[in-house]
């Protein structure tokens, strides 16, 4: 019960900082005129010139909003779902052994034949959906990468049969993703 009311208290404290320098910055940004009345002169006068205020600190609500991302109040910025067509993931072999296995791909940029190195990926899942059970998953975890370009995971593919390798990634320079799903067989 103690910690419950400690975390209550605490959460209460956060909320109220927040509250306290929320206000603040929205004094710091108004125009000292446009102060309302019932701010007394002392507070008024305690307060930094804008010209003063260090380079980080925003003057203005629209800088603020420019600077977090934000256009307009509870917007986040548009996130690029375009699907970057010109690179694609390939498999440097198309069999691997049934049980623990490493599956080693390549991201290819398809304008210049170069592999690309250091791209983020940020989703990938393998499934058996090319044999039409798409609810047989497996454990895949990214490995150290043997070369640049080449990105190498772990799993432990359970059955013989094909199995589907789903990934989505990031390329830096890029705008959009890469995603593509590349079918593997395992074997015996």
């Amino acid at each position: 019960m103690f910690f419950l009311t400690k975390g209550r208290t605490l959460a209460a404290a956060f909320l109220g900082l927040a509250v306290v320098g929320t206000a603040i910055l929205g004094l710091l940004m108004m125009d000292r005129s446009a102060l309302p009345a019932w701010i007394p002169p002392s507070v008024v006068q305690a307060l930094p010139d804008r010209s003063t205020l260090p380079d980080w600190v925003p003057t203005f609500w629209a800088e603020a909003r420019a600077r977090s991302g934000l256009t307009r109040a509870r917007t986040l910025p548009p996130v690029s779902t375009a699907e970057l067509k010109e690179h694609a993931f390939e498999l440097v072999q198309g069999e691997v052994k049934q049980g623990a296995a490493m599956v080693d791909v390549r991201l290819v940029d398809g304008r210049s034949g170069q592999l690309v190195p250091d791209a983020v990926i940020f989703a990938r899942r393998i499934d058996m959906a090319p044999d039409g059970m798409p609810t047989m998953t497996a454990p895949i975890e990214p490995m150290p990468a043997p070369e640049p370009g080449i990105y190498r995971f772990r799993t432990d593919l359970m059955m013989e049969g094909n199995w589907q390798l789903s990934l989505a990634a990031k390329v830096q320079g890029e705008t959009g993703t890469v995603q593509n799903r590349l079918v593997l067989k395992a074997v015996q």
